[in-house]
């Protein structure tokens, strides 16, 4: 473009000199002011060409941006995805939880008014306390009659949760075990696994499977109640069987190990 339009512009200089139209002073404002709107034109193209040059770059960072963004949203659907899923899993079990302890307090109902068990509902489990002085009498663990017929009840009751652990709790009161009975239980420990342990013996006699029951006992260290009165005491003396689902003890076992 430079070289054409100085040929044109020697070209008709020639021309006008010939002619004599044109002086030589003349010619070289011509001539100057030409390769001025020439160094003009030169630097509005490389100004565009930079501005190309600029677009393109900020073409190619607008679709990396782009590209960057989609992956984020798929990312965030996949997680509103999971999240959808985990609630509903979550609303699942809790309805799961809720229609079984409502079908085992009516299963246990009569048991129930009597006051002699309570279903209870915490978080992920299940349990049922059973009022101590109907199935021992003071520092034993056989299982009297009474106790035994509840107990019955009760393991029938819990049959059909074949998705739980059945841990049976003993606990007592703060009060020593009898010097006469020392020898066979030394202390409230000795005391509260001695009954859990025949209360698990009993319900694998009922028919629950001895594998999906843990046999415990807490003595005097987890009271409900106050072990100054009679009332307190009394509270204090149960047995606690406790349904937990498999998978949890799974975790727990794993993360031991």
């Amino acid at each position: 473009m430079n070289k054409k339009i100085r040929i044109g512009i020697v070209v008709l200089a020639a021309a006008f000199l010939t002619s004599g139209c044109v002086s030589t002073g003349e010619f070289e404002k011509m001539q100057a002011a030409k390769d001025e709107e020439i160094a003009t034109l030169q630097q509005q193209q490389t100004a565009l060409e930079q501005q190309k040059f600029e677009l393109e770059q900020d073409n190619s960072t607008l679709k990396q941006q782009i590209a960057s963004q989609e992956q984020q949203n798929t990312a965030m659907q996949e997680q509103v995805g999971s999240l959808e899923q985990q609630k509903a899993a979550l609303l699942a079990a809790s309805r799961q939880r809720q229609q079984q302890y409502d079908a085992l307090v009516q299963g246990l109902s009569k048991e129930v008014e009597k006051g002699q068990l309570q279903v209870r509902q915490y978080k992920n489990m299940l349990a049922v306390d059973l009022a101590g002085q109907i199935f021992f009498d003071s520092g034993r663990a056989t299982l009297k009659p009474g106790g035994k017929d509840v107990l019955k009840k009760v393991g029938e009751a819990l049959k059909g949760y074949q998705n739980k652990v059945i841990r049976v709790v003993g606990h007592t009161d703060n009060v020593p075990v009898a010097k006469s009975l020392q020898d066979m239980f030394p202390t409230n420990w000795e005391l509260s696994v001695a009954r859990a342990t025949n209360v698990v013996r009993f319900l694998q006699e009922v028919g629950i499977p001895p594998e999906r029951m843990v046999p415990s006992g807490r003595g005097e260290y987890d009271p409900v109640a106050t072990n100054d009165t009679p009332a307190g005491r009394q509270k204090n003396r149960r047995i606690e069987i406790m349904l937990i689902d498999k998978n949890l003890t799974n975790e727990i076992e794993k993360s031991i190990k």
